[in-house]
């Protein structure tokens, strides 16, 4: 079965994982009326454009949640590990990231958080963890 990784070649989501790969995060941003789209799409939710683009993120965020799993629900993913939802510095509306930690981990709402980028499968995946100011 093996561990979940994303399709490269998908035309909304693909220049993310180009990015990963670079050791870069980005987001999808509409040039004309300068909103974060997050899921990213190619046309505005909000002005209706499609003049939309990857901005490059600064790599920091804070915890707005997270959830440690304690009950095993896939065998290449044992427990426990922390799945963490981090709202991007920056952009607005904000664009909130999902990573995980892998540990049970003790964490509060608001604590500032860094990426950082791990290879899963071949793949080139953000993460994140603590900042370490």
């Amino acid at each position: 079965m093996g561990r979940f990784v994303p399709r490269l070649d998908d035309r909304d989501t693909g220049g993310f994982f180009d990015a990963a790969r670079e050791g870069r995060l980005v987001y999808r941003a509409c040039l004309d009326c300068d909103s974060a789209l997050h899921p990213p799409v190619a046309y505005c939710r909000f002005c209706g454009g499609w003049n939309t683009d990857w901005r490059q993120a600064s790599g920091h965020g804070t915890l707005h949640s997270w959830t440690t799993v304690t009950h095993q629900v896939h065998p290449d993913y044992p427990p426990p590990y922390t799945l963490v939802l981090v709202e991007l510095d920056g952009p607005t509306p904000p664009v909130r990231l999902l990573g995980m930690l892998p540990e049970a981990a003790d964490l509060s709402v608001g604590l500032p958080m860094e990426v950082y980028f791990k290879d899963e499968e071949g793949v080139r995946l953000p993460q994140w963890r603590r900042a370490s100011n």
